[in-house]
């Protein structure tokens, strides 16, 4: 998710589940290419399983943008074919993409043909006008020919003209449908993702009855406790207690070393305000990150002023 899921957000994330696949931001190829590396494509071993998404449509960048990802050590690399922001309309890359099934097979095939490691696309349903039973068809099969590893698909259009980028998360329905549909025609042997509006890992265990995954994005960021369950009971791993506080406490050293590079701590506490979400202290919580975690100066000092916070026991009220 763009200018949400920085190094950052993932090191918090990792601290939750070990399994899930994280992604990054999705990053331009030719920024990727000509770019300042460290800041667009830098992360931490604790990542692992990490993917990069790309954006672009010219298949011989893409291909050196993917080779370059493979070689600082990302386990997957993801073509976003149905990002619907300005930048990506202007850019002819993106959901633009889903009215050019051959370009994006072309593009997959060059990042095939570049990396070891699986390359995959993510896309919407179709994009305005288009009937969604050809158009998302012609794009699977496309990229799949092509030797696309999995198809992730956001369950719904996007619309081009007449809605913002904000809007076409939440304005155009959910047709989760269409992708089971999708799924059973395909079959078994290829895999198959389903994204958009899931709230929850029930949800998600539901979805999971009728296609191969599931992508949590802004549920996961703004109640991010819920990763703590996913490893358990997506993927049958022992159950165990995790410590929020000590998730809490883990982010210090990331804190450190981003005021150690010139950053700010606010870079960090801006992904971990939802960590409490739905528990006792969780307003006083983000208002420490949030306010405190902002001012010039702010350090490791406001994450223990918030964890103590936490401790402190609700005030008395007396009945009058």
């Amino acid at each position: 998710m763009m200018d949400w899921t920085d190094r950052h957000c993932r090191f918090f994330h990792r601290q939750l589940t070990s399994r899930a696949l994280l992604y990054t931001e999705m990053v331009v190829a030719d920024a990727v290419i000509h770019g300042k590396r460290d800041r667009l494509l830098g992360f931490s071993s604790v990542e692992h399983p990490v993917a990069l998404q790309l954006g672009g449509s010219d298949p011989a960048k893409l291909a050196e943008a993917a080779r370059i990802g493979a070689d600082w050590g990302y386990d997957e690399i993801n073509l976003n074919v149905g990002c619907p922001s300005d930048r990506v309309q202007s850019g002819t890359f993106g959901a633009c993409l889903m009215k050019m099934p051959s370009l994006v097979a072309d593009c997959v095939a060059a990042m095939k043909a570049a990396v070891a490691v699986p390359v995959t696309v993510k896309c919407r349903l179709g994009v305005d006008e288009q009937d969604t039973e050809p158009a998302l068809d012609a794009l699977a099969d496309a990229v799949l020919a092509a030797g696309a590893d999995a198809l992730w698909v956001h369950a719904r259009k996007a619309w081009l003209s007449g809605l913002s980028p904000k809007e076409n998360r939440d304005v155009p329905p959910l047709d989760y449908e269409r992708v089971y549909r999708l799924k059973q025609r395909l079959g078994p042997g290829v895999f198959v993702g389903i994204n958009g509006g899931i709230p929850s890992l029930g949800a998600a265990e539901e979805h999971l009855r009728h296609v191969d995954g599931v992508m949590l994005g802004r549920a996961a960021y703004h109640d991010p406790a819920i990763l703590a369950e996913v490893d358990r009971r997506l993927y049958g791993e022992p159950a165990h207690d995790l410590d929020l506080r000590a998730v809490a406490e883990a982010m210090i050293p990331e804190v450190e070393a981003v005021i150690a590079r010139g950053g700010r701590a606010a870079q960090v506490y801006r992904h971990m305000i939802g960590l409490f979400h739905g528990r006792p202290g969780a307003r006083t919580w983000r208002r420490i990150l949030t306010v405190e975690g902002a001012r010039p100066g702010a350090g490791p000092d406001v994450l223990f002023a918030a964890l103590d916070a936490l401790k402190a026991p609700a005030p008395e009220v007396e009945a009058a």
